[in-house]
């Protein structure tokens, strides 16, 4: 079954515990961007840890591997469950954040590589330099980042059943983008339902404002995991 990851796409450690405990039961996991842990540092992590609930702590690392090493294990320290460096940083930063990971026993987070971001399409990749189309470089990255001891990727929705093929049943595929029909995409621009992205192999859907911005929080998020339902 597909996890739902809500995005805490909020401004303050109070924010989040009122969001945590609106939802309750009907979410287990949570997504703190480098936004939020930027504003409110790692007491943002506890608040909702103290709540019996996951973190994907998503700062999208890319650095020298001995740094990013070191900050695997600040996080796996603060008890999250998923942590993302960027897949472009190499295959030595990669397996220096799972090895840091493993390090840390029974704390160690799983580690994702983030492929392209949902955000940028074919022309801003000529923009930067990439020559592969969109779904040539999330290959190529997911497979560096798979070889180097990812457990998973990070990737839009409309890769996920070609990924899903590419690097096989034990790969945590990770899906933002994703939206409910009718709402707003904001500023993604690679995305599909959660009946969709579930059908095509995401083991994990990050969807924020959908949810945040609802009328009911909880009613929404629960319509989502309805819809989630459909994709099995």
């Amino acid at each position: 079954m597909a996890e739902l990851i809500v995005a805490l796409d909020v401004a303050s450690v109070k924010e989040v515990e009122r969001v945590v405990d609106l939802l309750g039961d009907a979410v287990s996991f949570y997504k703190v961007g480098l936004e939020l842990f930027s504003a409110e540092g790692p007491g943002v992590v506890a608040a909702v840890k103290s709540r019996g609930k996951n973190v994907f702590l998503d700062l999208k690392l890319h650095d020298i591997p001995r740094t990013v090493g070191r900050a695997v294990k600040a996080g796996a320290s603060l008890g999250v469950d998923l942590m993302t460096v960027h897949g472009v940083g190499g295959g030595a930063m990669i397996r220096a954040a799972k090895e840091a990971a493993l390090s840390c026993g029974d704390r160690a987070p799983k580690i994702l590589a983030v492929t392209v971001l949902t955000s940028l399409d074919q022309n801003d990749l000529t923009d930067i330099g990439v020559s592969r189309d969109v779904r040539g470089q999330v290959e190529a990255i997911g497979e560096l980042a798979f070889t180097n001891g990812a457990d998973g990727i990070v990737c839009s929705p409309q890769e996920v059943r070609h990924m899903r093929t590419l690097l096989g049943p034990d790969a945590l595929l990770v899906t933002p983008g994703v939206r409910p029909e009718g709402a707003d995409v904001g500023d993604q621009k690679r995305v599909m339902t959660p009946a969709e992205a579930v059908r095509d192999g995401s083991t994990h859907l990050v969807i924020g404002r959908p949810i945040l911005e609802a009328a009911s929080p909880r009613t929404a998020a629960l319509e989502i995991l309805r819809q989630m339902t459909e994709g099995l």
